[in-house]
């Protein structure tokens, strides 16, 4: 079992079992199991759409959220910034531990590249901000915009 915080404070727990697959996909129609056999296609959704993974992550903790008397509506509301990110990451894990170890051990290695690459994609994009040519880059790009017309595609090129 993992745990993530939301940003009213309250704790849950992300359990998988077969009972929480099945929920999962009666209440928001994702398949969890696909996991393994869709090219990642699954984790990528997932992880790029905050709103469906919020969907999940509160089926997956209905009971939880049931039990405390929080609705779809609270939990959402309280599910920004670092807390989706702790929660993906809570169900990833969670997600990886439910399968047989063979199934398992792949899966976590996949989990492990992904972080990396995406680790390194976070900063790659940093340094090419904190690049001075994307400054000039920019500063040009305004410049040509400023003394441009509407049509003119060759920007302010001298009449001949």
């Amino acid at each position: 079992m993992k745990t993530f915080t939301d940003n009213a404070g309250r704790t849950w727990t992300v359990a998988l079992n077969v009972t929480t697959l099945k929920r999962v996909k009666s209440l928001c129609g994702v398949d969890l199991l696909g996991v393994v056999s869709d090219g990642g296609q699954l984790i990528e959704r997932l992880v790029s759409d905050p709103v469906i993974l919020c969907d999940v992550i509160f089926a997956v903790c209905k009971e939880e959220a049931d039990a405390k008397s929080i609705t779809d509506a609270d939990f959402g509301g309280a599910m920004a910034g670092d807390p989706i990110e702790a929660a993906t990451t809570a169900l990833l894990e969670e997600l990886v531990d439910f399968f047989p170890r063979g199934k398992r051990e792949v899966l976590r290695r996949a989990l492990g590249k992904m972080r990396q690459y995406e680790e390194k994609f976070l900063k790659a994009a940093v340094l090419k901000l904190e690049d001075p040519k994307m400054d000039e880059a920019v500063d040009r790009a305004i410049e040509k915009a400023l003394h441009s017309t509407p049509g003119d595609s060759s920007g302010s090129a001298p009449v001949s």
